[in-house]
């Protein structure tokens, strides 16, 4: 796992966050940003990107998420821990881990739907 995102496992939930201020968040936003002028990425605007992605490339996870996300930090919950409910939260760990990495990936997601992301 790297710094930039945390997966925290409790006996009545389980936390994803991403922290939007770390270098590699920031540089992605920024890229993100200079391709869709919506996309100022803070807290808020990642839960719509990622919401948005999640609809495409993975609705189970997106079925199972509550979002509270803030202007520095995108936060989801899953309210139910279960050997499935871990491993979708891992697979979104992966996921986001795979968009802040590869930069492209990211880029053409926000290319080919931006117009359909709810941006805050």
């Amino acid at each position: 796992m790297k710094d930039y995102y945390n997966i925290s496992f409790f006996e009545d939930y389980i936390s994803v966050s991403l922290y939007v201020e770390y270098e590699e968040v920031m540089k992605l936003g920024e890229a993100m940003e200079q391709a869709d002028s919506n996309a100022y990425m803070n807290g808020y605007n990642w839960e719509a990107f990622l919401n948005k992605y999640l609809e495409y490339n993975a609705p189970e996870i997106l079925d199972i998420l509550e979002s509270d996300s803030e202007a520095g930090m995108y936060s989801a919950y899953i309210n139910d821990v279960n050997e499935e409910t871990k491993a979708l939260a891992q697979k979104f760990g992966e996921i986001i881990e795979s968009l802040i990495e590869n930069e492209d990936l990211a880029l053409d997601f926000l290319e080919e739907h931006g117009d359909e992301i709810d941006w805050d």
